[in-house]
């Protein structure tokens, strides 16, 4: 098939199927015009005969992935939005296409409207000439470290030890023996890329012999065998910044993967995981904790001490305090990244004595004779008895 016929010819109309067809679809409506023009069925029909050749050339190409998808490239390219000619082609209105051809070969000095285009094809799939050579960054990484609550809310200097890609050190990431040096690959001249033709189109794909790295070691080193990267086991000193929160990455720049072709690093990352703590607990940059209170002391006032990750707070707790009031300490939560710091927060819970004695059970239910006349359910029972 000629480079004209590759480009003008409406391969879809011929088997009278959309753009959009499946490959199903595709074969289906073939078999049916392959059995309604087959010459054995139109003997002495040229024009079946021509139609048959058709419908075959236009199936050879729809159905085969890597051909339909060069053919939809051509027909985008040179539809210019208003769909692929069909009648005139371009040859009409002036416009030959074997002309474009020609200058195509005059403009770039090579093997026309193919190379033209194949360089267009590379460039969006992301194969452009050199780029197996260029810097790559290297990949990040990840870990994880557990560390306490306190250790959290105030800040720490956690040792990391892991193991993880690295720049080789014997060759120092060359690849190559030491003593050795890798020379440039005489196939791809150090492009990584070799080209190759398909009737109208050029394509480009990694070198076979360098492998795309445009490079050729002799002598690989026997540390890495010539990828320039080895795992080895280092030992970091990570700052935990205080504050940290349960699930939080830390990033630390550069000490990821190493890079190829001379690119830089890649990063670590660093998920923190917070042990909860015995009495404490966190909402933001306050620290919450539940004290316990007898019901003498809610009824008729206290004083409240309570522990803080860094000594002791007293409150006043004022008479008739509800069970589950909250009071605010300012200041003796989280210190925040800007200096200010957030509070603790403390609920206040009656603990019930689960066994009473003797003494206690009396002074109990002579309150109760005392206080008989005060309902703590009244709106409750007002409520039942309306109903």
């Amino acid at each position: 098939m000629s480079q004209r016929d590759w480009i003008e010819k409406d391969f879809y109309r011929e088997l009278g199927v959309s753009s959009e067809a499946t490959a199903d679809e595709i074969k289906k409506s073939y078999r049916k015009l392959a059995r309604e023009l087959h010459p054995d069925a139109n003997p002495g029909d040229a024009k079946a005969e021509a139609r048959f050749k058709s419908v075959s050339e236009a199936y050879g190409v729809l159905s085969d992935p890597a051909k339909r998808k060069q053919y939809d490239e051509a027909r985008r390219l040179f539809a210019g939005g208003g769909g692929f000619p069909g009648s005139g082609g371009f040859g009409s209105g002036g416009f030959d296409v074997n002309d474009l051809f020609g200058r195509a070969a005059q403009n770039t000095g090579g093997g026309g409207l193919g190379d033209l285009l194949g360089g267009l094809f590379n460039r969006r799939s992301g194969a452009t000439p050199g780029s197996a050579t260029r810097p790559r960054r290297g990949e990040d990484v990840e870990t994880d470290v557990r560390i306490d609550f306190t250790e959290a809310v105030k800040g720490a200097t956690v040792p990391l030890r892991l193991s993880s890609p690295a720049a080789c050190t014997t060759c120092g990431g060359s690849g190559a023996k030491p003593g050795t040096t890798p020379h440039t690959c005489a196939t791809c001249t150090g492009s990584g890329l070799v080209t190759r033709s398909q009737g109208a189109f050029a394509f480009s794909e990694p070198c076979r012999d360098c492998r795309g790295t445009g490079r050729i070691i002799d002598d690989p080193c026997p540390e890495c065998g010539g990828d320039g990267v080895s795992t080895r086991t280092r030992t970091l000193t990570v700052r935990i910044p205080s504050g940290v929160d349960d699930g939080q990455r830390i990033r630390l720049a550069g000490q990821g993967e190493p890079g190829r072709n001379g690119g830089p690093n890649g990063d670590l990352f660093v998920r923190v995981h917070v042990n909860p703590h015995s009495v404490f607990g966190r909402q933001g940059n306050d620290l919450t904790l539940t004290a316990p209170m007898t019901f003498s002391e809610l009824a008729l006032g206290s004083t409240l001490t309570v522990p803080t990750l860094d000594g002791k707070v007293s409150l006043k707790v004022p008479a008739g305090t509800a069970s589950g009031r909250v009071l605010r300490a300012r200041g003796k939560g989280i210190t925040k990244r800007d200096g200010t710091a957030g509070d603790l927060l403390i609920t206040l819970e009656v603990a019930v004595p689960n066994n009473l004695s003797s003494e206690a059970r009396k002074a109990l239910e002579a309150y109760a004779d005392v206080t008989q006349d005060h309902d703590p359910r009244g709106d409750l029972n007002a409520l039942l008895e309306g109903r």
